[in-house]
């Protein structure tokens, strides 16, 4: 790794949110359960340590044990500014958005560029972003 990762802790749903950003990004999931784990505070097929692999975004995430508590951002959002061509970034916001809030439409701003946010139905905020867009 050369650059921070997001390590998120998730309410007993970390495969499901898995599963929804590798379908987003075009990642392959890899999931460690506790029981493979050999972890007790929680349930067997909970996930212990699980992640995105061979996409654009990389992202760690595992299910709350017992004694911790859940993610939940407040003032934190995932910018993905430029990070693709437009049309990506642009079935990126529309995916994100499945089942979750779009904050502020995807919409080419005064200065030029082009960004919205939404916040995708697991809680992550994302900031997506480009300079030009071919097919406005």
């Amino acid at each position: 790794m050369t650059a921070p990762t997001p390590y998120l802790t998730f309410p007993g749903t970390a495969r499901d949110a898995l599963a929804f950003y590798g379908d987003v990004f075009g990642c392959s999931v890899q999931v460690h359960t506790f029981s493979e784990m050999s972890r007790t505070d929680g349930p067997d097929d909970a996930v212990a340590h699980g992640y995105l692999t061979g996409g654009p975004v990389a992202l760690f995430a595992a299910d709350a044990a017992s004694d911790e508590r859940a993610f939940r951002a407040e003032g934190l959002l995932f910018s993905l500014l430029g990070t693709a061509p437009a049309a990506t970034l642009r079935q990126w916001f529309s995916d994100l958005s499945a089942g979750g809030r779009v904050v502020d439409a995807l919409q080419q701003r005064p200065w030029g560029a082009w960004d919205g946010q939404v916040v995708d139905r697991h809680g992550l905020t994302w900031l997506i972003g480009f300079e030009d867009d071919p097919d406005a």
